[in-house]
């Protein structure tokens, strides 16, 4: 809480009008008017600040909450910038390129949507990663996609479900550990539980993506598959040998190596790779391709457009669109407005499935409110640890609705981290593969049907309810 005299607490009805001349503000920017989200979120910022010091806030306190707020995504931040790097020398070294050949010949073109959410579930799932998936294997299912004819939509939201998926139910997941965390939950019992809402999802959105990919590439797309398989194999190294730095990437995972750590080496091994299919390559241009991304100059305008990516400076309207969103949270979080919004909700609770279906909109609204995933998990799980106890329901009950709620959603919020994270990796908008993203849409909805059925719902034992 601020430390100025001059500042009141902030009542309910204060903290609601507020929170919704934000949403309001950064929904019609994005949606109606299709504004980048960096300037509502600027414009949301100098309000909080100007109302922030009408109530008689020290410029100290407004300060402290950015800082504060920025703090928690530090680590993400530098990974994207990692990533940014990563994607450039991995297309320079033949890695993506090679993993679109063998994809064109390995996956059935009338089972393609399907099968991407299956290969990026399953690689997920071993990885633990959603970021790592959708901007490595992401990028090269999504060339293979579009030279297909495929909708751009459609194949982001299959290979982003895909990648949450895999990050939901990996034990090497960071988000999965916390909501297991925040509730106090054991980490594998917590897996388990989350099959109740997690497989009914999966196989829905299966279904829906065998149903709409079905026919979605025609034999008119076999002659542009061909084109681009022959300018694939005339200007990159295709090799099996490109497998190399997926299999150093399964090996950190297994061995529960920091993310930024297996980066690093993944980067330095496709450095090394380019040196000696290229032995002649100057420094200077690999130094450049880290920075500006790497530029395609094969002739064909859909390879070099599908080619040419990545960079540091590419994820800097990432990054920005980040620092902007943890300054917002952090003076939300500063000045009380999430925790009055929410607190109150929980006291006026009656019955398992609306303890259930109040937590997962508390962590959507987190989500849309400050676009920081954890915080999604961290805030609904510290607000309503207390109400599920007293509700009878177990940590398991309360873990799984923090991942169905918070972790799933933030891909679907254009000013979220991982929301914008995906948009600029794959060049398809939120709201574009919003749609699309089926598991994120329907996890919450079995959750919630979880909770008024009672199916998979846990409960305490009698002597420890209350």
């Amino acid at each position: 809480m601020p430390n100025s005299k001059k500042w009141r607490s902030v009542q309910l009805p204060e903290a609601l009008l507020v929170l919704l001349i934000m949403l309001a503000i950064m929904g019609l920017g994005v949606i109606k008017f299709g504004l980048s989200p960096q300037t509502p979120v600027i414009l949301v910022i100098a309000l909080i600040i100007l109302w922030a010091r009408i109530r008689g806030a020290h410029w100290d306190d407004i300060h402290g909450g950015i800082i504060d707020g920025i703090k928690t995504g530090i680590i993400p931040i530098f990974i994207f910038l990692l990533i940014g790097a990563l994607i450039s020398v991995w297309i320079a070294a033949g890695i993506i390129p090679s993993m679109m050949v063998f994809g064109f010949h390995l996956i059935s073109a009338q089972w393609f949507v399907p099968s991407v959410f299956l290969v990026c579930a399953i690689i997920g799932t071993s990885i633990g990663s959603a970021f790592t998936i959708i901007s490595t294997i992401g990028i090269a299912l999504f060339g293979i996609g579009t030279t297909m004819g495929i909708n751009p939509a459609l194949i982001a939201g299959a290979i982003i479900s895909g990648a949450i998926f895999g990050d939901k139910t990996s034990p090497l997941s960071d988000s999965t550990n916390l909501a297991a965390a925040i509730a106090e939950a054991d980490l594998f019992d917590h897996i388990r539980n989350l099959m109740w809402s997690t497989i009914p999802a999966f196989v829905v959105s299966l279904v829906l993506y065998a149903v709409l990919g079905a026919g979605a590439a025609t034999q008119s797309h076999l002659g542009k598959i061909q084109t681009t398989l022959t300018v694939l194999n005339n200007n990159f190294t295709i090799s099996w040998w490109a497998a190399l730095p997926l299999v150093v990437m399964f090996a950190c995972a297994l061995l529960k190596i920091p993310a930024i750590a297996t980066l690093l080496m993944n980067i330095g091994l496709a450095i090394v790779m380019i040196f000696i299919e290229q032995p002649h390559i100057a420094l200077t241009k690999i130094a450049t391709m880290i920075e500006t991304g790497f530029v395609a100059k094969t002739g064909n305008a859909g390879v070099d457009a599908l080619l040419s990516r990545g960079g540091i400076s590419a994820m800097m309207s990432t990054v920005s669109l980040i620092l902007l969103t943890l300054s917002l949270g952090g003076l939300l979080m500063k000045f009380n407005l999430i925790q009055t919004a929410m607190v109150p909700l929980t006291k006026r609770l009656k019955g398992a499935g609306a303890t259930v279906t109040a937590a997962i909109l508390a962590g959507i609204g987190v989500n849309i409110f400050v676009g920081e995933q954890y915080l999604s998990v961290i805030l609904p799980g510290k607000a309503f640890k207390t109400t599920f106890n007293q509700r009878g329901l177990a940590n398991l009950a309360l873990s799984r609705v923090l991942e169905d709620g918070g972790t799933v959603i933030n891909y679907l919020i254009p000013w979220g981290v991982a929301g914008a994270f995906a948009a600029n990796t794959l060049g398809v908008s939120t709201l574009a593969y919003l749609p699309f993203c089926f598991f994120s849409l329907l996890s919450p909805v079995f959750s919630i049907i979880s909770g008024f059925t009672g199916w998979g719902l846990k409960h305490q034992p009698a002597n420890e309810a209350g």
